[in-house]
């Protein structure tokens, strides 16, 4: 069923959320025994058990392939003058679901402050046994704090929750975006220290063993998330802020003794399963991608990915992440001969009517595969990040090695999608040493040229790797460095005819919050991310 989307203030639905009677998560968070260690642990499994992590229906469907994806030609989208339109009610579930617990395993930002709260309540012997809860689950609020700050820049954040924290409904103020950031990047630098000496009770560490289903209580894994996301935002400030995003992350990269990331080891052949952040599938889960995905044709491959950066290489992807489809004559169906999707600058009644003769997305690794993860962050990722810093502060030789191991860990992570799927289709084996070292020395893929051309080289395959599975990061990281170079067609529709810079405050914060009008001047499509200087 389709989540239904109420236009009221986050902080409103709040009250009466609390008030509720409904069975949802948040009777839980309402409970008179809240400052119980019980409750820090039931909280900690709620902040994890997030459906804007994984690729649930309505976030796929509503969020990311109508919005991101379109704007970063990750997936495909029907060519119409609303194509960069914004879907407010859409776009608005999406900002609600990061404040408040609506069910859907939302609410990350109430779910930390009804933490806190709890947290301030015990004894100080108490607190000492159970801050790896809290600490854990600043990291994945932080995570998420941080997407929305790439997607709209000021939110309410150090305000926010004032119901959990206070027992008070108060208008939040909007943050500055940078400052935020920055608070972001020193906690989860905090949030690793923790992890790096934390020596946890047997009770303590059965209990988050048990609670924690994204790193099943691994200390080492949640170090290496906080570090990880940690170099993820101080690349996303590099071009903004420079000198300070070089000292830390030469520092991070200098040191990994000190600072252990989501690597895989440094090793192409890397397993996902046990090195990557990914939040899994509930055990009763049973849907698929399929109507996420084809309900707004999202499913044909896109253009640019497809037609200029992996055919051309041989891509060795390619049969896990497309389809080449084809057209039934006579009754039989005939595969189309090449890996090719349709042209960006086709019009909706091309789409419409030629759409066989172009390759889909593969019905294995995505549209029918009921297994994909939510993703946090992967190897390649980091490795990509890894490569990139290197290149322009360090040696060019450790930016080939990184970039090279990113490009053979893409290759085995979505091997592994594939392996895992739910679909009654057969499996692909996993491509030979010898294909992926051709792949590798592709005049396409090469790591050679000039510092700008490796460093594009770095960012397109990074755009690549996150296609439309992370969708908001490709985005994020389009804006940021203005790669890969897309054709952008333009539409009719006024104001909307090219992609937004940014996404537009919705109406159930505009409406309701009157710190709003100390926003609403830089409340534009085009205004940029306090990062986005290029």
């Amino acid at each position: 069923m389709k989540k239904i989307f109420i236009h009221i203030s986050y902080i409103l639905v709040l009250a009466v959320s609390f008030s509720s009677c409904k069975k949802s998560l948040t009777d839980q968070y309402n409970n008179p025994e809240l400052t119980s260690k019980a409750s820090l642990a039931t909280l900690f499994t709620g902040i994890l058990n997030n459906d804007r992590v994984r690729p649930a229906y309505w976030n796929q469907r509503t969020y990311l392939m109508p919005h991101a994806a379109v704007y970063a030609q990750t997936a495909s989208f029907d060519n119409v003058n609303t194509a960069y339109q914004q879907i407010d009610g859409y776009v608005g579930n999406y900002w609600s679901d990061f404040y408040y617990p609506a069910g859907n395993g939302s609410g990350p930002m109430a779910i930390y402050r009804t933490m806190e709260k709890a947290y301030a309540a015990l004894s100080p012997a108490d607190q000492a046994s159970q801050a790896v809860f809290l600490q854990a689950a600043k990291i994945v609020m932080y995570d998420q704090a941080s997407k929305m700050i790439d997607a709209w820049g000021d939110i309410p954040f150090t305000d926010a929750g004032s119901l959990e924290t206070y027992s008070i409904i108060k208008d939040p103020k909007f943050d500055d975006a940078k400052t935020t950031y920055n608070t972001l990047i020193s906690g989860l630098n905090d949030a690793a220290t923790f992890f790096k000496s934390a020596v946890l009770p047997a009770n303590t560490a059965a209990a988050f063993s048990k609670q924690d289903i994204l790193l099943s209580g691994s200390t080492d894994q949640w170090r290496r998330y906080a570090n990880s996301i940690r170099l993820r935002l101080l690349m996303r400030i590099s071009f903004v802020d420079e000198a300070n995003a070089k000292t830390a992350v030469t520092a991070m990269l200098a040191n990994s003794t000190e600072y252990p990331l989501i690597d895989g080891a440094n090793s192409g052949t890397y397993n996902p399963a046990t090195t990557d952040v990914l939040l899994q599938p509930l055990t009763n889960y049973t849907n698929t991608p399929r109507s996420a995905l084809t309900e707004i044709d999202s499913y044909f491959a896109p253009d640019y990915m497809l037609n200029t950066v992996m055919a051309p290489a041989n891509d060795p992807r390619l049969p896990v992440m497309f389809d080449k489809f084809g057209q039934t004559t006579g009754g039989v169906f005939v595969p189309n001969p090449t890996y090719k999707a349709m042209p960006i600058t086709f019009t909706n009644d091309q789409q419409t009517t030629q759409y066989t003769q172009y390759a889909i997305i593969d019905s294995a690794t995505f549209v029918d595969n009921g297994k994909i993860p939510g993703i946090a962050i992967t190897a390649p990722e980091v490795n990509f990040l890894k490569a990139e810093a290197f290149e322009r502060w360090g040696s060019t030789g450790d930016a080939q090695t990184a970039y090279n191991t990113a490009l053979q860990q893409s290759i085995s992570f979505y091997y592994y999608l594939n392996s895992i799927s739910s679909s009654p289709r057969a499996k692909t084996s996993a491509p030979s040493s010898a294909a992926i070292t051709a792949f590798l020395a592709s005049p396409n893929i090469a790591y050679t040229g000039s510092p700008a051309q490796k460093l594009a080289n770095i960012w397109i395959q990074k755009w690549v790797n996150f296609g439309l599975l992370q969708s908001d990061e490709a985005w994020s990281e389009y804006r940021r460095t203005k790669y890969p170079k897309l054709t952008i067609v333009p539409q009719t529709l006024n104001p909307y005819q090219l992609p937004p810079t940014r996404l537009t405050y919705p109406s159930v914060e505009t409406g309701f919050n009157t710190n709003y009008n100390t926003v609403k001047a830089k409340d534009t499509r085009t205004t940029k991310i306090f990062w986005d200087v290029n």
